[in-house]
């Protein structure tokens, strides 16, 4: 059984890449990301570091910036 910090910290990892691939694909810095998502570039790195206590307050409007929804299956 996994614990639940592993787990959270695999799907952290996922999301981070998956935000990376998107902005790397449309050709954006991290800071321009930032910048239309209105937070800020720490933010950015962290959510792309995999960091597993981002806030949903902050991954949305990134994801939403990049034309990407949030799915739970």
């Amino acid at each position: 059984m996994h614990h639940k910090l592993d787990i959270a910290a695999t799907e952290a990892r996922s999301i981070g890449a998956t935000v990376r691939r998107a902005r790397q694909g449309l050709g954006m810095r991290q800071d321009e990301l930032a910048l239309a998502a209105g937070v800020s570039t720490r933010a950015v790195h962290q959510i792309e570091s995999g960091k597993p206590t981002s806030r949903l307050d902050t991954l949305f409007p990134v994801l939403a910036a990049l034309g990407l929804k949030f799915r739970v299956e």
